[in-house]
């Protein structure tokens, strides 16, 4: 039998809320190597499908596949759009980390690596891109606290705000998988982790089905 989750808040159901998960030491530890996974596939600026219009979010990603958004669509494929290399590994504590709170056998494919100044944010959406929703998608906070915002799987539902801090990992799944969420802004000063403030937020994903 799988172990069980460690303590944390159902914000709805199958939206798991681990508060603290991580601790200063783990954080910075995270942020290294996230940095140095920066260092081979830069952060670049996606752009909405059809309008172009640039994110105020810049991304990267680790792991066999990436998304990317362009004029051409949403998808995840293999490099990175500007260097064309393939995406660095993914760091072993990440993957630790989605064994022991997304409870699902099959490893993580993707890592989404969001980084949020103090003005970005991100409107409502659902992570729909994969081919395969049963397994969750697992985020981790790293830097300073963002207001979190999660409805259900229509757009245009009720929703609730959170404040996601440093070392924070939100888990949706079952019911939430699909679950419209986004980021309406960042809470500038709130951690003292990144030297030139702001935030990440680290997405983990399966993309294809178990096998």
């Amino acid at each position: 039998m799988p172990a069980p989750l460690p303590a944390h808040l159902e914000v709805a159901p199958g939206a798991l809320w681990f508060r603290e998960a991580l601790d200063r030491e783990a954080q910075a530890a995270l942020l290294a190597d996230i940095r140095a996974v920066l260092e081979e596939a830069p952060l670049f600026t996606p752009a909405m499908p059809r309008t172009g219009k640039p994110f105020s979010v810049r991304m990267s990603n680790c792991g066999p596949l990436g998304w990317v958004s362009d004029a051409a669509g949403y998808r995840y494929q293999p490099f990175h759009p500007n260097t064309r290399a393939p995406w660095p590994a993914m760091p072993p504590a990440l993957a630790a980390l989605w064994t022991t709170y997304a409870a699902v056998p099959a490893p993580p494919e993707a890592c989404l690596i969001n980084y949020y100044g103090p003005d970005a944010r991100m409107s409502l959406h659902q992570d729909r891109d994969e081919a395969d929703f049963t397994a969750p998608v697992l985020a981790l906070s790293l830097g300073d606290t963002a207001l979190f915002r999660i409805g259900g799987e229509t757009r245009g539902g009720a929703t609730r705000s959170i404040r996601l801090a440093s070392g924070d990992i939100f888990l949706l799944s079952g019911p939430s998988r699909l679950a419209f969420h986004g980021i309406d802004r960042i809470l500038p000063g709130t951690s003292t982790l990144l030297a030139e403030g702001g935030r990440f937020n680290l997405t983990l994903r399966r993309v294809n089905p178990a096998t």
